[in-house]
Formats: C-alpha cells, structure tokens, sequence
C-alpha cells in the first residue's frame, strides 16, 4: 500500500486528528494516570485530608471519598478515565478501599515507567504485573483472619475502620453499632444485599443522634385528613394497582339523554370504589399502601373504615414494605384475602425534618431497615451518608466472605516482603516486574506514615522488620504514630484488598500496552505544552507534517492489515 503511494505521505486521518504513538503515548497516559493518583492520594488513611470540590453551578462537595472524588473532578482524559473507572469498580463490588486502588494503580504506573525507560517491553511488565497480582491474592487469601457472622465487635471494628478519617468519624462507634445492627437484619445467610437498608437524611441535631429503625419510613403522608394518624398492630394491605374506576383502553362516548342517566353512571362509578374499599376492609387491613393512585371518593370511603391509606408509593418502597411486614404485593384490589396481609406494631405518621413521614415500626422480623443520619448542616450529612455507604458495604462483604485484614498497611507491607521472596523464583526479565510490584504496594504504608505527619521511611523500615521477625498483623497506628497489632481495633474485609489490588493491576497493564493514541481532535489535558506549539489541532505547518512523516508507518501497518 505504502508501495504504490510512491514517496508520498498518506494521509489517513483527518487535519483536526492528533496522534501520538510510541514513547510519547506512554509517557503521555502514564502521567495522566499518576495525576488522577496524586489527586486523591492526600485522603488516604485516618489522618487524610479532604478535598472541596466546586461545579458549574456553584454547588460544593466536600469529601474524603475516593470515588465521590474522581466523579466529581471534571476529568477528560482518556487515560485518567480508566483510573476513575478503577476506583467506580471498587465502590461498587466492596464500597470502601477506592483511594487505596488508585494510588496503588498510580504507583504500579510509576514504577513502570522506570522499567520501560531501561527497555524493558511493556508486555514483559504487563506479564510480570499480572503474575505478582495472582501471588498477591494468594498471600492475603493466606494471611486472612476468618470471623463469624455473629462475631459483633469484630463486625463494628470493620464499620468504624470504613469511616475513619471522613465526616462521621467523630460519632463513628455509636453509628458502626447502628451499621452492623442494620446489616445482621437484612441478611439472608451469606447473602446481604444493602438495598434493603434505606437512609434518610435530616439537616439538625448532631451526628451521634443518628438511629436505626427496624422497619420501613415511607416519605409520604396519609391521603385523607379524616383518617386515623396511628394505627397499632396493624394489618397492612400493599397495592401495587389503584383504587380508582379503570378507563376504558378505547375512546368511548356515552350519549346521555336525560340526567337520570347520568346519575346512574356516576352511582355506577360510586358503587365500584365501594366495593374496592369493602373488599379491603373486609380482609381485614388497617393500613393500605398503594403504588398507584386513590381516587378521591375510595378516599373518603376508606376514612369512613378508619383505614390509614398512602398512595403513589415507590415501587423500592412498596419492596421494603412487603420484606419488613411479611406482607403480599397485590394488584388487583378486589382479589385481597386475610392471607395478604402483612403486620406491624405500629404505623404512625411523624414528623421528621419538617416533612410528614410514615413509619412502619415494630415488626416480627425486620428484613427492611430504615437508617435516620442526621448532621448540623447538608455538607456534613452528605459526607455522613458516604462513610455509612462505606460501611455498610465492608460490614455486607464481611459477612458474606467471614474473613478481613488488619489495616494500617499491615497486608501491604507482608506482600511486599512476599513478593519480593517470590520475584527470585520469577525467571527472565518479568522478575524486575514482580519487583517493582512489591515496590509499588509499599506505597500504602508509606502514604498513610506522609498523611500521618510521621517519617515514612522511618515509619517503613519498623513495619519491615516487625514483619520479617513474623509479626504479620502489625500495622501503623497513624494516631500514636507506633508499629503495633492491628487485628483487634483496625480490621478490612479481604475483599476490599484483593479487589484493589486486581481492578489497581488491570487498569495499570491496559495502559502500559497503549502505544499509539489517535484522537478524532483535540486530546485535552494530554499534551501538555506542545499543544500549545501545534496551534491546537490542525494547528500550523509544523503539525500537519510532523504528523504525515508518522502517517507513512501508519499505512504500512494498515497495508499489513487489510
């Protein structure tokens, strides 16, 4: 192909493209990456700071989250993205440790870099990186602790750990209690699915007021003044159709001839709605929830029976509803029985926040839980509702997997020394991979002594030698700055390390083996200053060329390809 072009550059992209290939590619998306790292990498630990992140519109998040972070920050580049999506994965398998994948990404990039300027083929790292990240799980999965589902201290212990160091840290053992209570509720055996904890948040009062109820709050209010505001040992109807006359699918016309008719119709429409309501209180319900809507003489009619009713409930809450109170989801109204209905101690509309809620309360066995956050203004509840949703997934995960880790960069410092045993079994140059691994993994330890005010290296060498001398739940206390077991009040669910550790690897290596970058235009934030010198894209003479001279391998490759 490249032949029959003779000595002419083929052109094969269009003027407004830009392409970078070879070193530069790498260079370029590895410093992209290790920027989104140095982003976040001040929030990691108990001493982490937090970040102030400013919109468009003006409105202000301020967080120690990783992941609220990334998602917030505005980021454009292709290969910082894949950094972010990193830390997205982790929130959404474990829900905490997202800072902790995109350091250790951004450092495996680091590391890398050195590697690949010594000429060393980013396959070879690739490969190494990938073998060290097996190894890496195999000694955590080694060196985890197992904990029963019952195992209560050790559950808040992992709660309390996934707050630390963001907003809620200052009532953090009074709502780990509250987060291990609600998850040991909605467990079903090993399985624990966190949508069943519902959070409400209330701007007032202080973080330690903050409780759990053991049911369903619904915000909604009863449609009806005249119905009753408390209903005790209730039975609870759920509806997931309406207590209206159902339209006719065709349009019809109803021709009436004299208002006798008419009236007729309308006692017609009346005498429906009545028996809709007989049919419910004839089961025997006191309170009807309704996904759909009520009409208003079914209103009326319902407040003559003394049944509380809602209406145009969510779908997720109706859910919760049936799940809390054991109660079957209905959809025809006519066909409820005795046997649908669910039961709770108590359904009473309160207050909360100024708004009026139902809160369905005292239930038999609470499958659905309800947790109520409350904080002095909306910046702090919102990063109060982050760390609960930490928590919450690192509790879940505990008690799915029954093993954790000691924090404190304990884990990480016995894989360094691990893996840097295991690199000399590693033949040909994939063991300078498998070093560099071990070197990368240091980075936690030695960010957590920075964030800490404590030496690093100091901080490192006393954790190395604990480890060597077999202590392998030694951590670093960052609050008395001392090396010293971590296992009874710093714990981590094995989950959230190897799953670091695997999304960190993986994003890592699929950068490394990037070594040509072609955008359909301007690639912002990827150039740096020679941006700038182009003239943008498509930019003056000097860019063009440059970038015919590139085009003639380009064709050569395609020629090879088609």
């Amino acid at each position: 192909m490249a032949q029959q072009m003779g000595n002419q550059p083929m052109i094969v992209l269009s003027e407004e493209s830009q392409r970078t290939s070879g070193k530069d590619a790498q260079s370029m998306n590895i410093t992209a990456g290790k920027a989104v790292a140095e982003s976040v990498r001040t929030t990691l630990g108990p001493k982490g700071m937090d970040k102030m992140l400013v919109d468009d519109a003006g409105s202000v998040v301020v967080t120690n989250d990783g992941v609220t972070i990334l998602d917030e920050m505005d980021i454009e580049h292709p290969a910082a993205n894949m950094i972010v999506e990193v830390a997205q994965t982790q929130e959404d398998e474990v829900g905490d440790g997202t800072t902790t994948a995109v350091v250790i990404s951004g450092e495996l990039l680091s590391k890398a870099e050195d590697l690949l300027d010594q000429d060393i083929h980013a396959t070879i790292l690739a490969q190494g990186y990938r073998q060290a990240a097996e190894k890496a799980k195999e000694i955590l999965e080694e060196e985890a602790i197992d904990v029963d589902a019952d195992d209560d201290e050790t559950l808040e212990n992992v709660a309390a750990t996934a707050m630390t160091g963001k907003g809620a840290e200052s009532a953090k053992d009074h709502l780990a209690a509250l987060v291990r209570r609600a998850v040991q509720s909605v467990a079903d055996e090993d399985n624990v699915d966190t949508d069943n904890i519902k959070v409400e948040t209330v701007v007032g009062g202080s973080i330690d007021e903050s409780e759990l109820v053991e049911g369903v709050i619904i915000d909604k209010e009863r449609v009806h003044d005249n119905m009753p505001k408390f209903a005790e040992d209730a039975n609870i109807a759920l509806l997931d159709g309406a207590i209206e006359v159902p339209e006719t699918e065709l349009d019809t016309e109803v021709n009436v001839s004299d208002p006798d008719q008419l009236q007729d119709f309308l006692d017609q429409e009346e005498k429906q709605l009545q028996e809709m309501v007989d049919a419910v209180a004839d089961a025997g319900a006191d309170v009807v929830f309704c996904q759909k809507g009520i009409d208003d003489m079914a209103q009326h009619y319902l407040a003559q029976e003394g049944i509380l009713a809602v209406r145009r409930a969510k779908k997720s809450d109706i859910s919760a509803l049936a799940r809390a109170t054991g109660a079957s989801i209905v959809s025809n109204v006519k066909d409820i029985t005795e046997d649908d209905l669910g039961f709770a101690g108590s359904v009473t509309e309160k207050d909360l926040a100024g708004d009026e809620h139902i809160f369905v309360e005292e239930v038999d066995d609470a499958r659905a839980v309800t947790m109520i956050l409350r904080g002095g203004t909306d910046h702090v509840v919102d990063e109060v509702e982050r760390a609960i949703e930490d928590a919450l997934g690192v509790v879940a995960a505990t008690l799915e997997d029954g093993k954790v880790l000691p924090g404190g960069g304990a884990p990480e410092t016995e894989l360094s020394l691990q893996l840097r045993d295991y690199a000399d079994s590693v033949g040909g140059r994939e063991q300078l991979a498998v070093e560099s691994f071990a070197d990368a993994i240091d980075v936690i330890p030695r960010t957590l002594a920075e964030n800490a005010g404590l030496d690093p290296i100091d901080s490192l060498v006393e954790l190395r030698s604990a480890h060597d001398a077999g202590d392998n739940l030694v951590g670093l206390n960052a609050y008395t700055g001392d090396v010293e077991d971590m296992s009874d009040e710093v714990v981590e669910p094995l989950r959230v390390k190897t799953q670091a550790i695997e999304s960190a690897t993986e994003a890592a290596v699929m950068i490394l083996r990037i070594d040509d970058v072609i955008a359909a235009g301007d690639l912002k934030g990827g150039q740096g200053d020679d941006d700038e010198d182009a003239g943008g894209p498509g930019g003056p003479g000097g860019a063009p060329g440059g970038m015919g001279g590139g085009m003639g391998g380009m064709g050569g490759g395609m020629g090879g390809m088609m």
